[in-house]
């Protein structure tokens, strides 16, 4: 008997310590993915076109990306009727045509103290723009443009602006990248950065 109880004083702190260690939780930590970095496009002082500006074939029915501009988007025109001038920021060409013909792309300009971004198209040669609204420097904003039937619907910041496009279905074009002017060149290198989204 007293063996007995002795044998049980052992076994049950141990069966206790097993039980302890068997109901631990384990929490495994997923590895953290690495984000895809954004492309930093630069346009040089004195040029029009961005550094990265390869041609690539586009079918899609929507584009989405994130822009970030920083200090370098403010500038002053040299003629001061140019500061209404859009620049350009990303988009496509259109309905198998040149984006001079049809096409889609966002716009911005430094304009009234404030960083603003526009709609902007091409519908059989004749372009057209509609504000947006403007976004702080320093901040990722997400836009996306879908090609619809008959029409393109440019969103930025909950907002949505239609515009007229002359063909359906997806676009079928080619990538349109950053660009400044206008008539006027770059007055200092400007760098915008920009992310693809799925």
């Amino acid at each position: 008997m007293f063996f007995h109880v002795r044998a049980r004083q052992f076994v049950l702190p141990l069966l206790l310590g097993f039980t302890a260690v068997a109901c631990k939780t384990v929490t495994e930590v997923a590895p953290k993915v690495a984000e895809e970095p954004a492309t930093v496009y630069t346009i040089k002082k004195g040029a029009h076109y961005s550094d990265k500006n390869n041609v690539r074939k586009l079918t899609t029915s929507r584009i989405r990306f994130e822009v970030t501009f920083d200090s370098t988007a403010i500038y002053t025109s040299v003629k001061p009727n140019n500061q209404a001038d859009i620049n350009k920021l990303y988009g496509l060409s259109d309905c198998n045509t040149s984006h001079h013909t049809n096409s889609a792309r966002f716009g911005w300009r430094w304009y009234n103290n404030r960083l603003e971004v526009l709609a902007y198209t091409y519908l059989n040669k004749k372009w057209e723009y509609k504000l947006l609204g403007s976004v702080p420097l320093g901040q990722k904003v997400a836009l996306e443009l879908r090609m619809e039937e008959g029409n393109y619907v440019f969103e930025m910041l909950g907002k949505e602006v239609d515009m007229p496009r002359a063909c359906n279905g997806a676009a079928e074009g080619y990538q349109l990248y950053p660009y400044f002017g206008g008539d006027e060149t770059a007055p200092h290198d400007i760098t915008i950065r920009i992310k693809d989204l799925k």
